[in-house]
């Protein structure tokens, strides 16, 4: 009688008893909650209180910009219940925001936009004159810290693996 047959045929039982144990065991392990992370914490509180400061100053509510806070108002929301579809939408928000901060200069010194004098900024009771570009520095720093967030790896954890495009299920 050859030993070789029987040894194999206990390798694959003890194989397939280590598997059955493995499955059992993963099945009775809750998965692990992953945690907003504080940096898109942050980055939902900012959107947050421009969209609502957006939606405070707007005289009516047919304004684009208006359309826009309440678009920032729903990835919020998205982002909250862990919709794949707030990852997409808050990477695009965030390169786009930063296209836009990036190509503002050549906006603004185009001969037909070009205004005349200092740029004066209003913090409620203080007031500077600030030059244009140091604007245009701290608008594209923001640009790029929202897009380091949003493809931040930590971030991408936080959403669900399944891929659903409805933001509100």
């Amino acid at each position: 009688m050859d030993p070789k047959p029987k040894a194999h045929a206990d390798t694959l039982v003890n194989n397939a008893r280590s598997q059955e144990a493995l499955v059992a065991q993963n099945m009775t392990q809750q998965p692990i909650a992953t945690k907003l992370p504080k940096r898109l914490a942050g980055l939902m509180l900012v959107y947050t209180f421009a969209s609502i400061s957006g939606l405070m100053a707007a005289k009516t509510t047919s304004d684009l910009g208006v359309m826009m806070c309440l678009l920032s108002l729903l990835m919020v929301i998205a982002i909250m219940g862990r919709q794949k579809a707030a990852l997409y939408m808050l990477r695009g928000y965030s390169v786009l925001q930063l296209g836009f901060y990036s190509f503002l200069p050549v906006i603004m010194y185009d001969p037909d936009n070009l205004v005349a004098g200092p740029t004066t900024v209003d913090f409620g009771v203080f007031q500077a004159v600030v030059s244009d570009w140091i604007i245009f520095s701290v608008l594209i720093f923001i640009g790029i810290i929202q897009v380091w967030i949003s493809f931040g790896a930590k971030v991408k954890a936080w959403f669900k693996p399944k891929v659903n495009m409805n933001i509100l299920s």
